[in-house]
């Protein structure tokens, strides 16, 4: 164990195909929330390209400021993962093969019936201030090295790059290892959705200058997430301390918030329907099926016994479609209610859009027997060849139910179509979960 506990970390992602946008570094992310959960303070992260020089300079400058440095990736067995090699220059060490590394190696390669180049063999390096982490998933063994910089303890941990490996070998290997503090952080997450991150400051002016609690807010693609967050020497402190802000937050925010923490809102808004026992079907013209993919992904997540024997969840149905002629299969005719020249003087196309995604929300209550029904549709001005001109950024929905029926117009910022898209879904859920709460 360490001999004094760590307060502050470092993380150094290695890669040249993080720096060309190749890949996304989700390892410091998840290690950084590991770390925050154990109250320790990670206040830089880099990321450097598979050069040996490059990663040894990061290396120091972490070094001279950080308890911990977590290095991700670079142990393969090719020329280019120089991890090994760096930490080596910086501990001022030569690595050798360890004996025992070695022949868990070649056990390895000989288990699934393969020769091991001997390339590999640099998997099996060790330093004299390192310990080999195993890595039961992969070949590549982790290092943990402990150093003297000055008069402090410093530490190195190094893990794979492949999520695979680094998640199981920072749990079951270097955690353990290493003496955390014995203080605590706790956060409350609230999630809200309809009003942008600029208003939610407003309502929180008064609480968001302090800085332990802590209150900050985030935009999410499900709305605006605004996090509380306190430390204190144990848990019950922490939680203690972390109350008061927490209830001015969610007394501040009211009937905004949908959810907490971990909460997904598609499984807020099945779990609503869950709740009264109520079915859904949809028919989504508009987001390219954004938000059928939602809803199944999250009913498919639903814990086995959570809902009756054979009940199959309460979405029981969806038409996604680009065409007209794809909703046939609903059985109802669809009507352009826009001519070829545009709507009569005054009148606003909205209405008559807003009036088709009322009636294929009722179709598709139809089609698939449910008592609660969705539909999104584009806002179509149509061309003189009869095809659609559809101006994305601007769509219907109608949700309709036991509680009667609810549409609306929704005008989105040209963000992409595949943001536009996913807010317009996230709209749709947050609505039917306002409806169908109890």
């Amino acid at each position: 164990m360490a001999a004094t506990p760590i307060r502050s970390a470092e993380l150094l992602a290695v890669g040249t195909e993080l720096l060309l946008g190749e890949i996304v570094d989700t390892n410091s992310a998840w290690l950084a929330r590991e770390l925050a959960d154990r109250s320790v303070d990670v206040y830089w992260s880099q990321r450097v390209g598979d050069n040996r020089g490059r990663i040894a300079q990061a290396l120091r400058q972490a070094l001279d400021r950080s308890d911990l440095v977590v290095v991700c990736g670079g142990l393969g067995p090719t020329d280019d993962d120089v991890t090994r090699e760096a930490i080596a220059d910086v501990a001022g060490e030569a690595p050798t093969v360890d004996a025992d590394l070695e022949a868990a190696l070649r056990d390895r390669f000989a288990r699934f019936a393969r020769t091991m180049p001997e390339r590999n063999l640099k998997q099996a390096w060790l330093i004299p201030s390192a310990e080999a982490l195993p890595n039961p998933v992969g070949t590549a063994p982790g290092w943990l090295v402990r150093l003297r910089i000055g008069d402090a303890e410093r530490i190195v941990v190094a893990l794979p790059g492949p999520p695979a490996e680094l998640v199981p070998m920072w749990r079951e290997q270097a955690r353990p290892r290493l003496a955390f503090p014995t203080a605590r952080f706790v956060a409350r997450t609230f999630k809200t959705f309809g009003i942008g991150e600029s208003h939610v400051a407003e309502l929180l002016a008064a609480f968001t200058g302090g800085s332990n609690p802590s209150v900050a807010t985030y935009a999410k693609r499900d709305g605006v997430h605004v996090r509380v967050a306190a430390k204190a020497t144990d848990e019950a402190e922490a939680r203690a301390l972390l109350a008061p802000s927490a209830a001015s937050v969610a007394e501040a925010l009211g009937d905004r918030v949908w959810g907490h923490d971990d909460d997904e809102l598609a499984s807020r808004a099945l779990a609503a329907l869950g709740a009264r026992r109520g079915s859904l079907a949809l028919v989504d013209l508009a987001t390219g099926g954004r938000l059928a993919a939602l809803l199944t992904e999250a009913q498919a997540a639903t814990p086995t016994g959570s809902t009756p024997a054979g009940d199959p969840g309460p979405l029981r149905g969806a038409v996604v479609a680009w065409r007209d002629e794809a909703l046939e299969v609903l059985g109802v005719p669809i009507t352009v209610r826009v001519a070829a020249a545009g709507p009569a003087e005054g009148a606003d196309p909205a209405n008559d859009e807003t009036d088709d995604a009322v009636a294929l929300a009722r179709a598709a209550c139809a089609r698939f027997a449910t008592d609660h029904g969705v539909a999104l549709t584009p806002w179509r001005v149509r061309a003189a060849n009869g095809m659609g001109e559809r101006p994305s950024w601007t769509a219907c929905w109608a949700v309709v139910g036991p509680f009667g029926t609810e549409s609306r117009r929704v005008i989105l910022p040209p963000q992409g179509a595949g943001g536009r898209d996913e807010r317009l879904a996230f709209s749709v859920l947050f609505e039917l979960w306002s409806l169908t709460k109890t």
